[in-house]
């Protein structure tokens, strides 16, 4: 099984302070790991390192083709919810449908509630492509229906041979691998 994402002695520093050092990790196809932790662990900073948006000071990560659902949703906020997803995926109806956003076609980005703002920005992960999912804080902002709309997203991604990397301090549905930081 060759690896869609690899940390080799990563070592990181953000504003003076260490976060991590001799971090080693791999994710396979079919296989997922939470990044847990409190406030300021470095969590999300591990989620912009793996998605190449932060540098190492020291170690090698490596990386397949990836999607990353952070803060931003990354979708033009003047344009309807589905020619916005459209940017990403030409038919990014299934993802849509998946997280019930499909009666929202025709809504513009800007007027869709925090809670459908993270199912879109969910659906653009999921209509990428990437074998390579990154999550930052998922369930920020999801009912549980978006919750479980999420978990059998994931795992249909994982079935189809794809790894999630997911930052959270909430936990997230089904068998995870941890990865504690902060300790």
């Amino acid at each position: 099984m060759s690896a869609l994402l690899r940390f080799e002695d990563v070592s990181l520093r953000r504003g003076g302070r260490l976060l991590f050092e001799g971090l080693g990790f791999e994710l396979g196809a079919g296989e997922r790991l939470q990044v847990a932790g409190p406030n300021g662990s470095g969590k999300s900073s591990l989620i912009r390192l793996a998605a190449g948006l932060l540098r190492a000071d020291r170690g090698r990560v490596d990386r397949s083709a990836l999607a990353l659902a952070g803060d931003g949703a990354a979708l033009d906020r003047e344009l309807p919810l589905g020619q916005a997803l459209q940017f990403w995926n030409r038919a990014p109806e299934e993802a849509m449908e998946s997280l019930g956003l499909a009666h929202l076609v025709l809504v513009p980005v800007r007027l869709l509630s925090s809670g459908q703002l993270k199912r879109a920005t969910l659906a653009r992960v999921a209509a990428s492509g990437a074998p390579l999912w990154l999550l930052d804080e998922p369930l920020n902002a999801l009912d549980a229906d978006g919750a479980r709309k999420l978990g059998r997203l994931a795992e249909r991604h994982l079935e189809r041979g794809g790894a999630v990397l997911a930052a959270s301090h909430q936990r997230l549905g089904g068998e995870w691998r941890v990865l504690e930081l902060g300790q």
